[in-house]
């Protein structure tokens, strides 16, 4: 669905005239958005969903996307990529979303230690939160795929790591 489209559904059922107000914008400008760009006909504006996306091609940041969704009350999670050859291979990849909770819970328990919780140590239970929620987020989509092969190439390279310790 391309974001003029979307836009559009969405002032079937919210009124561009109140959302105009809100936002402090023109009605004109708020229709505008929900028409493609057609640079020829001089229809239609770069809406704010356009510019999100080129900010984002542009810097590369995912945590534009993770401001958006906090915001919403949400989370964001990057799909792992797929069609990728299935070799078998769970173990690993079981043991790597295990490792990633129990440093979660250490997290936890590090700053929990004092009944208190800093701002500080918020943000590192956040982050690995963040962290553990991508990797199982892959782990389900290649049981879902049946695809492992970017799993194991993983858990060989953990592997190598950890034997350069």
């Amino acid at each position: 669905m391309q974001s003029h489209e979307l836009l559009r559904e969405l002032f079937q059922k919210h009124s561009p005239k109140q959302v105009a107000a809100q936002m402090g914008l023109s009605v004109s400008m708020i229709y505008k958005w929900a028409e493609p760009m057609d640079k020829d006909a001089g229809s239609g504006t770069a809406n704010p969903l356009d510019r999100i996306e080129a900010l984002l091609r542009s810097t590369g940041d995912r945590r534009l996307v993770q401001w958006i969704c906090e915001r919403a009350g949400g989370f964001f999670i990057l799909n792992p990529e797929k069609n990728k050859p299935h070799p078998s291979y769970l173990v690993p990849a079981t043991n790597e979303i295990v490792q990633e909770f129990a440093d979660l819970l250490a997290v936890i328990a590090t700053a929990a230690a004092d009944n208190s919780i800093s701002a500080k140590e918020a943000r590192q239970i956040r982050a690995r939160w963040e962290e553990l929620k991508c990797v199982t987020e892959e782990f389900v989509s290649c049981c879902e795929g049946g695809n492992f092969l970017e799993l194991k190439e993983k858990a060989r390279l953990e592997k190598a790591r950890q034997a350069g310790k």
